[in-house]
């Protein structure tokens, strides 16, 4: 696993002197002055690979002759990167002419990229794929925004949730140099925060699709929660995908308390998205969660999960709390629905029998993928709309007890 800094080179005012220097602060600490926060950038965080990028008229001639003593060494390429970098002309055959003379002074790898000026979608993605082929897979990641263009900093955000998909890279750092003109000072700042923004804003989309609360654990765990506070979560979404109900809402209960007390860091952000998402948990009825769950799977189009639930809190519905009956109880479930299917006894629910029969049909069609045994089954599962408008119905007739 190697360690990258992407820097982008921009052009700084120039004066009969060269470019301006700035001394920049990382860490509390002014480092040398440069006109290149680049160098002061691979001197602090040491990595094995530079990758600087600029477009044809950023001033790289400066990498050629301020902060390094190369005497006569390829005189006459850097005279022609002069002369490019004023025309604004600077190619890429000229580049890696030059490189192994920073490769050797700073004793790691170099790579001196062109990139676009980025006013259209097409620049933009090109700029995208020439930062992800800079990158290894599982590379930690430095991205260096202070140079370019204005809108550069936020191509490169976008940039490095990017490479965190399609290379597993580790964002370890995204830094920007705030140089005050009227102060002369220019503290360096990380602006990784921003990433864990956009990881919540991403576990939001995720868990709105899929339900699965472990995405939520992981963003707390980069903030700081406790381990035990995090596994409530996580174990929350496997009883809730094993179909136990009751020991999540009891994870989930645990995890409000938590919750309450108020969350660390980019999580606080989030308190309140989590709590709707999670609301579901704060009846403490087993058929009202289950309920619950149905609709919500449904809602998100995992009707497999749905039918499961549907099927569980009408069964809950049919045991009989006044004689005792426990609705978590295995065998009492079975019994209870062997007596209602045979209609020994709550007849005043055997008009929903044909309903609760499609439903069960349904259910394992779902589950196991088989020739459906109710002809109808095969319309219903052959159009999505058809199929969510009626597992609705079916959750309304059966567990609402509306018609």
């Amino acid at each position: 696993m190697s360690q990258t800094l992407i820097s982008f080179l921009g052009r700084v005012p120039k004066t009969e002197n060269g470019y301006r220097p700035t001394t920049y602060t990382f860490n509390s600490e002014p480092d040398e002055p440069t006109a290149f926060i680049g160098w002061t950038l691979h001197r602090r965080l040491k990595p094995d690979r530079l990758v600087i990028l600029g477009t044809t008229g950023s001033m790289w001639d400066h990498l050629f002759e301020k902060d390094f003593v190369l005497g006569e060494e390829a005189e006459n390429e850097r005279l022609l990167l002069q002369e490019a970098t004023e025309k604004k002309e600077v190619t890429t055959t000229l580049l890696k002419s030059l490189t192994p003379l920073l490769e050797k002074r700073l004793r790691c790898e170099i790579q001196l990229l062109i990139i676009p000026y980025c006013r259209t979608e097409n620049e933009q993605l090109e700029l995208l794929r020439i930062m992800a082929a800079a990158v290894n897979t599982g590379d930690l990641v430095h991205l260096d925004v202070t140079h370019g263009f204005r809108h550069l900093p936020m191509i490169a955000l976008l940039s490095a949730l990017h490479l965190r998909k399609v290379r597993n890279a580790d964002i370890r750092g995204i830094w920007y140099g705030a140089f005050d003109p009227d102060t002369g000072e220019a503290p360096i700042h990380d602006l990784a925060g921003l990433l864990r923004i956009a990881s919540w804003v991403s576990a939001l989309s995720t868990f709105d699709k899929d339900g699965d609360y472990s995405v939520f654990a992981d963003r707390l765990d980069e903030d700081g929660l406790t381990v035990e506070g995090t596994n409530h979560l996580r174990r929350a979404a496997f009883f809730e995908r094993t179909s136990n109900p009751r020991d999540a809402r009891n994870e989930l209960t645990n995890f409000n308390e938590t919750l309450t007390r108020g969350l660390p860091g980019v999580s606080a952000l989030f308190a309140e998205q989590l709590q709707e998402r999670l609301k579901w948990h704060h009846r403490d009825n087993l058929f009202a969660n289950q309920v619950d769950l149905a609709n919500f799977y449904r809602k998100r189009g995992d009707y497999i999960r749905a039918a499961i639930f549907a099927c569980e809190a009408f069964i809950t519905r049919l045991i009989d709390h006044e004689a005792g009956e426990k609705e978590d109880n295995y065998k009492t479930r079975k019994a209870a629905l062997s007596a209602y299917t045979s209609k020994k006894r709550r007849q005043e629910w055997q008009h929903l029998c044909s309903s609760y029969c499609l439903l069960r049909d349904l259910r394992n069609t779902l589950a196991h993928g088989n020739e459906p045994s109710n002809p109808n089954i095969s319309g219903i599962i052959a159009d999505e709309k058809r199929l969510n408008q009626e597992m609705e119905r079916l959750i309304r007739v059966l567990l609402d007890n509306r018609e």
